[in-house]
């Protein structure tokens, strides 16, 4: 393993099933993988890595294709991902870790659950599914069409907002969705990337498998997401009965922007719960 060079010392860099994966592995106590979403990569879990390695070992990396790790523009999958996490675990000597994935994190934890259930501990998704209604697709296909059209991560991310606030937050609020739209338009991974996670995503399905899920799981969704909407949060609410199910019903895709005081407040009432290192404190 080697230590990036880059201005954040924290963030490291190991190879893995041919490709370098960048991370940050902060704090003490039961390991939590934070895996990103599509849009994003291990910073968009920075908040979050201040709080929980209070109390706990928070491994936080970017996936291929995102962030500093390896970008190719080569077709990969979920499970491809899932498959470099779980690869990951062996290389920082993690037997077993709880997962929380965010949108596309989510749908690569459900991979990990199902490829190597004894290393899950448990698995919380944040607007998250196991497959994508029309109207998500749609948007999800949408999106990509703007980045290949336009050519440009600002256009991208001002045609791409929408769809991850909702529209009460976009118009109380319109300097903290201004930060949101320039944290997507800031974006340095290659547009190709993007495009080729894109497919992965649109790909995904383990909807008839999630019922495999053997581990405690967490569902949380927002009621205005059109991304990861409600109907798909049906489909999997049912197939998973006994998950903990909580949604913010006024929010959008970013819920955990829109009302992070409450985010944190159920993350911490759900690391009590599975944790044994006690209670994270809401931040």
């Amino acid at each position: 393993m080697m230590v990036d060079t880059a201005p954040n010392r924290s963030l490291r860099t190991t190879r893995v099933r041919g490709c370098d994966i960048a991370f940050r592995d902060e704090g003490h106590g039961d390991p939590v993988l934070l895996i990103h979403g599509l849009a994003g990569d291990h910073s968009a879990w920075d908040p979050q890595i201040e709080a929980w390695s209070r109390r706990l070992r928070v491994i936080a990396p970017d996936s291929r294709g995102a962030g500093r790790s390896t970008q190719t523009d080569a077709p990969t999958s979920t499970a491809e991902m899932a498959g470099d996490f779980l690869a990951l675990m062996d290389d920082l000597g993690l037997e077993r870790v709880h997962v929380v994935g965010r949108s596309m994190g989510g749908s690569i934890g459900q991979h990990m659950a199902l490829a190597a259930p004894e290393r899950i501990l448990s698995l919380a998704m944040l607007a998250s599914c196991a497959r994508f209604d029309p109207f998500g697709r749609r948007c999800l296909e949408n999106m990509r069409d703007v980045l290949a059209w336009r050519g440009s991560w600002a256009d991208h991310a001002r045609h791409s907002v929408q769809n991850f606030v909702s529209p009460a937050f976009y118009n109380a609020e319109p300097e903290r969705a201004a930060a949101i739209e320039r944290l997507i338009a800031s974006s340095s991974r290659l547009q190709a990337c993007y495009v080729q996670q894109n497919y992965a995503v649109l790909a995904h399905d383990t909807l008839d498998r999630l019922h495999e899920i053997r581990c405690p799981v967490l569902i949380l969704s927002g009621g205005r997401d059109p991304l990861c909407g409600p109907t798909a949060t049906r489909w999997m609410v049912e197939r998973l009965p006994t998950a903990e199910w909580v949604e913010f019903e006024q929010s959008s895709h970013f819920f955990l922007m829109e009302e992070p005081d409450r985010f944190m407040a159920v993350m911490a009432r759900w690391f009590d719960r599975v944790c044994t290192t006690g209670i994270v404190a809401a931040a």
